[in-house]
């Protein structure tokens, strides 16, 4: 299997009516899935090992992105998605793995400009639900 490009990680959102919408002017992408282990060791625990509880820890996965603000569409409705506070679908493509969709929330939004440059802004979701997986 060859390299993939990181371009080709799409960041999407559900713009209300079920359409998905590219995040525009994203350069960077980051998605992190994690799961917290339930730590059920005792003393009668073999030669006193941590012992774990399979399936018991709370998943849940974050979301990242750093780009050039373009005002767009996109850029709109994340502004009013941080606003309001609400939970919205968005859909994390992978090239060559699949896709990852369900709820999440705007957690962090941040704009930010250089005097001789364009003005960027970074996002940070954080997951809200049971997230679904569909192989590309």
């Amino acid at each position: 299997m060859s390299a993939q490009k990181g371009k080709d990680l799409l960041l999407k959102l559900d713009d209300g009516s079920g359409t998905f919408l590219t995040v525009a002017g994203l350069r960077t992408r980051r998605l992190s899935l994690a799961s917290d282990s339930v730590d059920v060791t005792d003393a009668e625990s073999a030669g006193r090992w941590r012992e774990l509880l399979e399936g018991a820890g709370v998943k849940r996965a974050s979301l990242a992105g750093t780009g050039i603000f373009k005002d767009a569409t996109s850029d709109a409705l994340i502004r009013q998605l941080f606003f309001d506070g609400v939970l919205r679908a968005w859909q994390i493509i992978i090239p060559s793995f699949g896709s990852i969709s369900g709820l999440f929330q705007i957690i962090s939004l941040d704009y930010r400009g250089e005097h001789a440059s364009e003005i960027t802004f970074d996002i940070a979701l954080e997951s809200a639900g049971a997230l679904t997986f569909a192989a590309i």
